[in-house]
């Protein structure tokens, strides 16, 4: 079977999921509508179709990577997928990576001649790739290749960014707005 057949077929699933959840939600505000004026949502469809809300005000879907359209954007337009932001275990860096699915769509967030940072929403401020005295900057350049999972290590030190915290990722004209930290992975293992 093709690869990229493959990858769209495995992108079908969460947008169905993502569509099955905007349909509950919109189903449950009506109803929750219908029900304050006594009303069953069988008998009331037709009469009240123009004074129901049918959807739930969310933000825009570009700025967030949750959302199946804003991961689609980033597959699109960038060539990536499988955006990840998460602090090492002291929380004292930030590792962001992500999935090329088109190597040059993909090649600006490999460029040795960009440089990345970090801004974090709450705070304004910017934080920087991390370096290593013999290494450089932790951050991978190679050129990037489809299916091959590339991340950059951002300095985090006094704890600005912590789990659930919102930032930006700016790389040369790649912009990912709003992306979530997420918790460490270690922090998420059921100790028994």
């Amino acid at each position: 079977m093709n690869r990229r057949v493959r990858e769209c077929r495995r992108m079908l699933l969460p947008a169905l999921a993502a569509g099955s959840i905007q349909i509950s939600l919109c189903m449950t505000g009506a109803a929750q509508a219908l029900a304050s004026t006594g009303e069953s949502l069988g008998t009331a469809a037709s009469s009240h179709a123009a004074t129901v809300p049918l959807a739930v005000p969310r933000a825009p879907a570009i700025q967030t990577l949750g959302s199946g359209r804003g991961a689609t954007r980033f597959m699109q337009v960038w060539g990536i997928d499988n955006l990840k932001l998460e602090p090492t275990a002291s929380g004292g860096l930030i590792r962001f990576s992500y999935r090329v699915v088109d190597a040059t769509k993909a090649a600006v967030l490999n460029d040795k001649k960009k440089d990345p940072y970090l801004l974090v929403e709450k705070t304004g401020t910017k934080l920087g790739l991390q370096t290593a005295e013999r290494v450089g900057q932790l951050r991978q350049v190679a050129t990037p290749e489809d299916g091959r999972t590339y991340w950059m290590i951002f300095g985090n030190s006094g704890h600005l960014v912590r789990p659930g915290d919102r930032v930006d990722i700016v790389i040369g004209t790649f912009r990912a707005y709003g992306l979530f930290v997420e918790a460490p992975q270690a922090a998420l293992v059921d100790r028994r």
